[in-house]
């Protein structure tokens, strides 16, 4: 965490700031994405969905969130 009370994190690629203390499940929301549609995996590792609203998003954090759309 930064002196300014966020923290840096990687999604998909791009750097972002986070308030400190943001959850996963505040994360995918904030970037508009249904928690019920995506994969999400944190340091290399798959993060299970029921973990969503209790796993706090930490400094230097590198997610790649994937995101399912039907078709057909």
């Amino acid at each position: 965490m930064s002196l300014d009370g966020t923290s840096g994190v990687v999604i998909n690629g791009e750097h972002r700031r986070l308030p400190a203390g943001t959850s996963l499940a505040q994360l995918i929301a904030e970037i508009g994405l249904d928690p019920l549609r995506v994969a999400v995996e944190r340091n290399l590792e798959i993060v299970p969905r029921s973990t969503f609203n209790t796993l706090m998003v930490e400094d230097g954090d590198d997610y790649e969130i994937v995101h399912f759309v039907g078709g057909g």
